[in-house]
């Protein structure tokens, strides 16, 4: 059994029911399929932001229920902390100076400590990254 991890275009690409993800996580149902607490702050970071930038009731109606639906789906999801072991690789991966950005590289570093591989679409940047394994099952 392999371990994936999700990153957020990828959770949310599964979340819209995209046929080529749904299709790939039906051929890894014997795996262990994964997503970070990295992508889960920056999924309830864009709803906290849609709530504090909403004006009329309708707007922090909607801000409400749509990150009340975040936070169910999200709950639905086991979840891999950023540990202090993946803090540490994700500092010595910044040092590297490696041009991926910040919460890409918590990602891999998870992934790293983890020995999972990332599902993105991002892999012009994730495969910067040494020793790291990452797949698209968005094609």
């Amino acid at each position: 059994m392999s371990l994936y991890l999700f990153d957020t275009d990828t959770l949310t690409l599964f979340e819209r029911l995209h046929p080529a993800v749904v299709r790939n996580v039906f051929f890894h149902l014997a795996d262990d399929i994964r997503t970070t607490s990295v992508t889960v702050e920056e999924q309830l970071g864009g709803w906290f932001a849609m709530l504090r930038a909403a004006r009329t009731p309708q707007q922090i109606e909607t801000a409400h229920v749509r990150m009340s639906e975040a936070v169910r789906w999200l709950s639905s999801w086991d979840v891999v902390p950023f540990s202090v072991a993946a803090v540490q690789r994700f500092q010595d991966l910044l040092r590297q100076r490696l041009n991926v950005g910040g919460n890409d590289l918590r990602i891999a570093a998870i992934a790293l400590e983890e020995g999972a591989t990332v599902v993105t679409r991002n892999l012009g940047d994730f495969r910067r990254v040494p020793g790291l394994m990452c797949e698209d099952w968005s094609v």
